[in-house]
């Protein structure tokens, strides 16, 4: 069985790829580096070329004003057609819970317009809405450069890029689901609560400012628009252990200094 992933040169497309091959599957990295581009489908359809299952965890390359939107508004329509051509049997998404509740926000804008493109295809699918991810909050602040973090108190219920990688895997070695299906992590924190222990974790003296307006892909949030239904799938990777992990790679070069 070949299986494409989309965006397989990002964190979570390298991770997936890496478990996929794992198993007795036959896998084939798309991204621009690899020669694919989904957006002007720049060999696309040689990619596809028969794929069983096609896994799409792009990503816009930037997140600034529309681009998001136009993103995976262009990406999305160019998937379905290659798919539909290519007699693809199963086409899984990667999105983001609570997106239908953060629609002020172009890069939602886009996922929605990325889910609902998805379902009108008839191309058998499954849609993977996850939480945020560990990394990608760990990234935002340790990004930030001299000022104080700025972030917003709302709670969540953030995610292990692995456990997603995992879940992905299973999803396209299985049956598609013909829904959607919701990810998150086994806790809930505030994302003001994971930027301080960020923070502390790696030694950064900055402040963390939690202020209730701080946008989110410039949408506003409360303590409920990042939280899953009561029906989500829960991962394994507890936050204290992933922030244990990911400090062993900077103890070890520390210890070479």
């Amino acid at each position: 069985m070949k299986i494409v992933v989309i965006g397989a040169s990002g964190r979570t497309g390298e991770k997936l790829v890496r478990t996929l091959r794992q198993g007795d599957v036959s896998v084939l990295e798309a991204s621009p580096s690899h020669g694919v581009n989904a957006v002007t489908g720049e060999g696309l359809d040689q990619a596809l070329h028969g794929a069983a299952v096609v896994v799409d965890v792009s990503n816009s390359p930037s997140l600034d004003g529309s681009a998001p939107l136009r993103f995976f508004e262009a990406s999305g329509h160019r998937l379905m057609a290659a798919g539909k051509t290519a007699g693809v049997q199963h086409h899984i998404a990667l999105s983001i819970v609570g997106s239908d509740g953060l629609q002020a926000s172009d890069y939602f804008r886009g996922k929605k317009i990325q889910e609902d493109l998805l379902r009108d295809s008839g191309i058998a699918y499954s849609i993977l809405r996850s939480t945020q991810f560990f990394e990608f909050i760990a990234g935002v602040v340790q990004n930030g450069g001299n000022d104080d973090v700025v972030i917003s108190p709302a709670l969540a219920q953030p995610i292990s890029v692995i456990d997603v990688a995992t879940a992905l895997a299973d999803l396209a070695t299985g049956e598609p689901l013909n829904r959607t299906v919701e990810l998150a992590g086994p806790e809930r924190f505030r994302l003001s609560d994971v930027a301080t222990e960020v923070l502390t974790a790696y030694e950064d003296s900055r402040r963390v400012v939690a202020d209730p307006q701080a946008s989110y892909f410039g949408a506003q949030l409360t303590d409920q628009s990042l939280l899953p239904g009561r029906d989500a799938r829960i991962g394994a990777l507890r936050f204290e252990d992933w922030l244990r992990q990911s400090l062993q790679p900077r103890a070890a070069t520390q210890a070479r200094a």
